[in-house]
């Protein structure tokens, strides 16, 4: 009997979606014909590359209207919010401009008697297994950067944004991408690592949790198969005394409430001056109190469900813990909050890294704060994590910043600001966040291998 993938949603508890998985055979037959187009491919002109690509992105964009109710009815995010494709077209223009010079040969020497060069080559087939909570954007992060550079793409979307993949594919092929170089699939997790074990893929891009890396990991044993992955995140403010305090409140609180929490970089624990503490928190507290949780296909809602009502379990489970060992809750129940995938946000003080809200992943509207006495004893506790994906700094002294960010143990370190992904910037993380990074030249180098040139030329 087929197994079927159901993407449930958080609206209503209802199937918004389903699809049968490929069994093994036949999802093998899809990569091979996906590494069968690659040679051709990666044979255009770069530019050609770019502009379907570029094409590809412009027919999502087409699709808007469409996505951003569906994004709603499967994974939670208030239409107000207007989807990704803000993100999704920025990652991908950027990614563009500097695909010539991040993928031209690297120069060595010429003379005489040799010449010498290096090449950016692109893996071949790449794997993209992405998640659900920013479907769009997470995937185009390797997808566009991926095709530009030659390889061609088999995508695995989270079952929860079951749509998400085949409207990529739907669109890339509308706008000229052969329909063998961006392949969607479905799968489920056991035609997933059969296939990474059989060395079908040259490299494996994979956003997730820790448990999801950890399986990519063990399926690639022994096939040297190139692994990029993004996993856990509990990402830390730290506001120092000479802090834009209004500022500070407004970013921190959004990043770390906006998706309701479910940010790979969102703000998961928030460090205060000790002087500014009572009114950072009085501050926070006033602005969440004045969200509005309910349906997000409703205009006027600011907070909609989480996408499994497993993953609202999880958070209530950290709050209920941490309020029993002393932790102080300042949100009350809102309205619209039903026990279930509804979840009301929570601040919680009085908190220490004694609680699991402020150790592990919570993935939800929750943040605890913390008093500290200076930039020693906030180093120190933002560095008291298993995670290191970013962490936001607030202070008028970009050098004292920069000193005290040279001492946190993250990927991205940002100042006056929180919860971006920058470009430019390679996207990266440390400890049990992962390895690897996208975007940026970096993110094209991670997505080629370099093959050198030695070239002794016949002199008479």
């Amino acid at each position: 009997m087929t197994k079927v993938l159901k993407c449930i949603s958080p609206i209503d508890g209802s199937v918004f979606a389903e699809r049968p998985v490929l069994d093994h055979g036949a999802a093998a037959a899809l990569v091979e014909r996906a590494r069968e187009a690659q040679a051709l491919w990666a044979a255009r002109p770069v530019q050609e590359r770019i502009d379907l690509v570029l094409a590809g992105v412009a027919a999502v964009g087409a699709m808007n209207d469409d996505i951003v109710p569906e994004l709603a009815a499967m994974m939670g995010r208030p239409v107000r919010y207007g989807g990704e494709f803000g993100g999704f077209n920025e990652r991908s223009q950027y990614m563009a401009e500097i695909a010539e010079t991040a993928l031209a040969d690297i120069a060595v020497g010429e003379d005489a008697t040799f010449k010498r060069y290096i090449k950016r080559v692109p893996h071949g087939v790449v794997f993209v297994v992405a998640p659900w909570n920013y479907p769009y954007m997470t995937a185009i992060n390797t997808i566009a950067p991926a095709l530009i550079a030659g390889n061609t793409v088999v995508l695995k979307h989270a079952t929860q944004t079951l749509l998400v993949g085949e409207r990529m594919a739907r669109a890339f092929h509308s706008a000229g991408v052969p329909e063998d170089v961006f392949i969607n699939v479905f799968l489920d997790h056991d035609t997933t690592s059969g296939l990474i074990a059989d060395d079908a893929f040259d490299f494996v891009n994979f956003t997730g949790s820790v448990g999801g890396g950890r399986a990519m990991e063990r399926a690639a044993a022994g096939t040297f198969t190139g692994l990029g992955l993004e996993l856990g995140g509990k990402d830390p403010g730290y506001v120092m005394e000479d802090a834009d305090l209004d500022a500070a409140v407004a970013t921190l609180m959004d990043a770390a409430m906006y998706n309701s929490g479910q940010c790979c970089c969102g703000i998961e624990r928030v460090y205060v001056h000790e002087s500014l503490f009572a009114a950072f928190v009085e501050k926070s507290v006033e602005l969440v109190k004045g969200y509005k949780l309910g349906n997000p296909l409703d205009p006027e809602t600011t907070l909609g469900p989480m996408a499994n009502v497993r993953f609202a379990e999880e958070v209530r489970a950290q709050i209920a813990e941490a309020v029993a060992a002393g932790a102080t809750a300042h949100i009350p129940t809102l309205e619209g909050d039903d026990g279930g995938a509804y979840l009301s946000p929570q601040i919680l003080t009085n908190v220490s890294h004694d609680m699991r809200v402020m150790r592990d992943e919570s993935f939800g509207p929750v943040v605890g704060i913390m008093p500290v006495r200076d930039d020693e004893e906030a180093i120190r506790l933002m560095n008291d994590s298993e995670f290191g994906l970013t962490a936001s700094l607030w202070t008028a002294d970009i050098d004292r910043a920069m000193r005290v960010g040279d001492q946190i143990e993250t990927g991205t370190v940002f100042l006056n600001r929180a919860d971006y992904l920058d470009p430019g910037l390679c996207w990266t993380g440390c400890k049990n966040t992962g390895r690897g990074g996208g975007l940026s030249v970096i993110g094209y180098h991670n997505l080629t291998r370099p093959k050198s040139y030695h070239l002794k030329k016949v002199t008479t």
